[in-house]
């Protein structure tokens, strides 16, 4: 077996929190690398192609991308920084022989670049530390570059790896340079320390084929697409070849390559033929994994490949059964919504997707609140019709039968004069305070360790309570014995009380109770929450009723009436909302919030019995 290096290649995997610039960063890279004519018009944030990822401005599927410099092809994979996406970031760093880590200049190392950062040091990745946005005002490199420095520490990382290179960038004005005293151009800087300290992929070209496959991308013309580096050996086109899988030995199927592409730009490029170290895509395999090992036909050797992570949260999908079903959906059936949601297992791998008792209900469990609401916001635009309900943790037990619950750590930057309401709350949620650190600018860092559950539904408040200026990020902490019960909602729901169209005069008495969510002129049926009680017990309402008439009153009289505008909530709060006897409609048009049992006997027996 001769190892070889393939000098002309690079594959590097740019990692970091969320909002520190990945994504523009690679824009940069890709501009200057010549991929764009020089007048061809380009969208910001090119890579993040999928419109819920351009609305938030954030990446929720790592994207591959290839650029040159001089002679060297350098791939690169721009990952998700939000904790939710973290099964992506685990997989891509298999394809990887380095990484670049991105850290803001001003908000310095945050619990997610702790995070990427494990996992890159854990499979002995070299490390470039790019220091971004040093052109903000408030911009700290000194400090921030002893922060990470700090972190590696933490981290355990060896001497080659805290001897790491430093680069100072700012992405959005196009530039990178190796000290910070000199004059900045170009981002030829940080392609240069790519070449020069990201070592090349090594393999051995005359040894059987070994692919390993490491995302899945999916197209309705051809299917499922495997992505992978190739380890060992060669992969042509209608090669003959077995897929296997190191964690199920079961897996042996023989397979023929119809098509291979290459990244170059922002295209696959057809291919006839791919050597160790690039990166490919393989399309025509049917039933192809992420972990999968395309092997030549007579060795059969598979790749271990890390487990993906457990998700922590679960809620139930079910048929919409509301007075107003069908109507705004185009998919509606639980035939529909089962074929919808396997074919996101075909490219999300932290993903489930389990029956129920019923045949109109799905058990769909995620890695947190982000990634399950983006799934529905998805599944809403492509025209379907269904219902959720709260979202609810996974426990595990131990072998003493103890019940263990997910637990999260929350940093939470807040302004200093919120700080005492932010613990107050985070306490009641069973949070314990393990940190507190002024940093610049007037704000506090708090640091809580705090049940997955307490968190459920908290972000709406948290951005009340501190006025919109606070920022919380969490990140998994393992699992710990059950903390005890929380109480989630202090106030009750406001119910619709008969089935028609909400009117101005019912909606006017109605707004004394409590914060109302929908105006006049909504459909409404009985059951359907209309808005939060300003009590702690649910209380039904009339909004359908008219004014009677009489000959002293005229119907103008009406006009006088001023409602409050109402809450409108986004998906996020509607989920945040919901308690565990409440269900949220979700369709193309609207949402809806509503009681499991719409109606009012039934419930108010089933509460009884409770």
């Amino acid at each position: 077996m001769s190892v070889q290096s393939r000098e002309d290649i690079r594959n590097i995997a740019i990692i970091a929190h969320v909002d520190h610039g990945k994504t523009t960063l690679v824009d940069e890279l890709l501009k200057q690398s010549g991929v764009f004519r020089e007048n061809q018009e380009v969208a910001e944030r090119v890579m993040d192609s999928n419109d819920i990822e351009r609305e938030r401005g954030i990446t929720i599927l790592s994207k591959n991308t290839a650029v040159y410099y001089k002679d060297t092809k350098i791939n690169i994979i721009d990952t998700p920084g939000h904790a939710d996406f973290g099964g992506e970031v685990e997989r891509v760093l298999k394809m990887v022989n380095g990484v670049v880590l991105v850290v803001d200049a001003f908000e310095g190392a945050m619990p997610q670049t702790k995070f990427v950062l494990m996992k890159a040091l854990d499979l002995d990745l070299p490390v470039i530390v790019c220091i971004n946005k040093i052109d903000r005002p408030e911009a700290r490199p000194d400090e921030v570059i002893d922060e990470v420095l700090e972190l590696f520490m933490d981290l355990d990382a060896s001497d080659e790896q805290l001897d790491c290179p430093f680069i100072y960038a700012s992405a959005k004005e196009g530039y990178a340079m190796k000290d910070l005293n000199d004059e900045h151009k170009d981002m030829m800087p940080l392609f240069e320390t790519i070449v020069d300290y990201i070592p090349a992929p090594q393999g051995d070209p005359e040894a059987p084929t070994q692919v390993l496959i490491s995302t899945i991308d999916y197209n309705e013309y051809v299917g499922r697409i495997g992505i992978g580096k190739v380890e060992n050996g060669s992969v042509k086109v209608n090669q003959d070849a077995i897929v296997v899988n190191a964690h199920d030995a079961d897996k042996s199927s023989k397979v023929r390559i119809s098509k291979l592409y290459e990244f170059d730009g922002l295209n696959k490029v057809d291919v006839d033929e791919a050597n160790i170290g690039s990166i490919v895509a393989i399309s025509g395999i049917a039933d192809i994994h992420i972990g999968d090992t395309i092997c030549a036909v007579d060795a059969p050797n598979p790749i271990p490949f890390q487990k993906i992570s457990e998700p922590t949260i679960a809620m139930n999908f079910i048929v919409n059964d509301s007075p107003l079903a069908g109507q705004e959906g185009k998919y509606v059936t639980s035939r529909h919504i089962r074929e919808r949601l396997m074919k996101e297992l075909n490219t999300d791998v932290s993903l489930r997707v389990e029956d129920t008792d019923s045949p109109d209900s799905l058990k769909v469990s995620g890695r947190g609140e982000l990634h399950l609401s983006v799934l529905i916001e998805n599944m809403r635009r492509e025209g379907f019709e269904f219902a959720v309900s709260k979202a609810e943790v996974l426990y595990h037990e131990d072998e003493k039968g103890h019940k263990l619950e997910p637990m999260e750590r929350a940093y939470v930057d807040v302004p200093d004069e919120f700080t005492g309401a932010v613990i107050e709350k985070l306490s009641q949620r069973k949070g314990e305070l393990q940190n507190m650190t002024p940093i610049t600018g007037g704000f506090t860092r708090i640091e809580f360790k705090i049940p997955a559950r307490g968190l459920i539904g908290y972000r709406g408040e948290f951005m009340t309570d501190t006025k919109g200026n606070g920022i919380i990020n969490t990140i998994f902490d393992g699992y710990e014995l059950y903390k005890g019960d929380i109480a989630y909602r202090k106030q009750g729901s406001l119910i619709a009380y008969e089935t028609g169209e909400s009117v101005t005069y019912g909606l006017f008495s109605a707004q004394e109770r409590g914060t109302l969510f929908i105006g006049p002129g909504e459909k409404v049926y009985s059951g359907m929450v209309i808005g939060q009680s300003s009590r702690a017990e649910d209380i039904e309402l009339n909004v359908c009723k008219k004014k009677h008439l009489t000959n002293t009153r005229s119907s103008s009289a009406d006009e006088a009436l001023t409602l409050v505008p109402p809450k409108v909530l986004s998906l996020e709060q509607a989920l945040d909302f919901i308690d565990v006897d409440e269900l949220l409609e979700v369709t193309p048009e609207s949402l809806r919030i509503r009681k499991r049992i719409l109606d009012p006997l039934m419930r108010k027996r089933a509460s009884i019995r409770k």
